[in-house]
């Protein structure tokens, strides 16, 4: 019964993002923003790692200064890295988890772009291309294959068949 009661939190807590995550796309990145740092006061910074990616995950997105994009970004990867097996198989989505890894790696190679920092952004676009075979064949794998591809060929990198018009590279969920 417990184990039933901690599921249905944790369910809670991914359901508020999703919330926030909707508020965000609805255009009021302001709000998003603090309803955001809200909950990572709540979840605190050695909470639940799957939260804590997501929540990173898409704080980064309401970021204006891209230094602060960058923090919000490490700190995503560095959650789903705590992230284990045993830990995933708590989770639904467990497949989705380890698909945010070229989100995630894509998300750092676009900051590390904007802060002028190519070899390191290359890096990150690397692991991103590596980690692609994760990425269902769905809109948001395509997106975020299609965003790889479009960096890939602003750094020099890959070839031009999967490119088209550079455009913000961030793809989520």
């Amino acid at each position: 019964m417990a184990e039933r009661q901690e599921q249905t939190a944790a369910d809670a807590v991914m359901t508020r993002i999703g919330q926030v995550v909707i508020l965000h796309h609805a255009g009021d990145r302001e709000e998003a923003r603090h309803r955001f740092l809200d909950l990572w006061a709540e979840i605190g910074e050695y909470g639940d790692p799957l939260h804590r990616c997501t929540l990173a995950h898409y704080l980064a997105d309401t970021q204006d200064d891209p230094w602060d994009e960058l923090a919000w970004d490490l700190r995503a990867l560095a959650a789903a890295e705590e992230l284990t097996g045993d830990r995933l198989a708590e989770h639904e989505g467990t497949l989705a988890v380890r698909a945010l890894y070229p989100s995630l790696h894509l998300n750092l190679a676009a900051d590390y772009v904007k802060l002028g920092r190519a070899e390191t952004a290359r890096t990150h676009l690397r692991r991103a291309r590596g980690a692609a075979d994760e990425l269902g064949d769905d809109r948001y794998g395509d997106g975020v294959r299609a965003a790889i591809s479009r960096l890939e060929l602003r750094l020099g990198e890959g070839d031009s068949s999967g490119g088209g018009a550079w455009g913000p590279p961030r793809q989520r969920p």
